[in-house]
């Protein structure tokens, strides 16, 4: 498994913006799908934004397409997740998810929960209307 650290998150007003950082300790950063989830309290987990570290391939759930920008610096192992023009749908919390892979897997594989064994302690995003 790989050692995930989340930063950033906090408050914001609707139509504001945050940034999530996620710093992998691995020596494998560059063959990883990593992705973004988020939880709201009573719902399920749910997959936001993927990123395959081997060619920048990249997705995005409908509800944040145009909003959010997921991006990597394989320099620093960093994965980040900038939320522009948020909204209160957007509250919860957040979670940085990688899973080593040779290839980008396309479809919906980087939005299901149960393909990734590695997860950060999740970070808390709250937006106010």
């Amino acid at each position: 498994q790989v050692q995930l650290v989340e930063s950033g998150g906090g408050s914001a007003q609707a139509g504001g913006s945050l940034r999530l950082s996620c710093v992998a300790d691995t020596d494998r950063f560059r063959r990883m799908c990593m992705a973004w989830f988020r939880q709201a309290p009573g719902k399920q987990r749910e997959g936001v934004a993927a990123l395959y570290t081997g060619d920048d391939a990249t997705d995005y759930v409908a509800s944040v397409k145009g909003r959010f920008i997921i991006s990597q610096d394989s320099s620093k192992n960093t994965l980040s997740l900038q939320m522009n023009s948020l909204i209160a749908e957007d509250t919860g919390t957040y979670f940085c998810a990688a899973e080593p892979c040779r290839s980008w897997p396309g479809g919906r594989w980087s939005f299901r929960p149960t393909n990734f064994h590695s997860w950060g302690q999740g970070t808390q995003v709250t937006v106010s209307s």
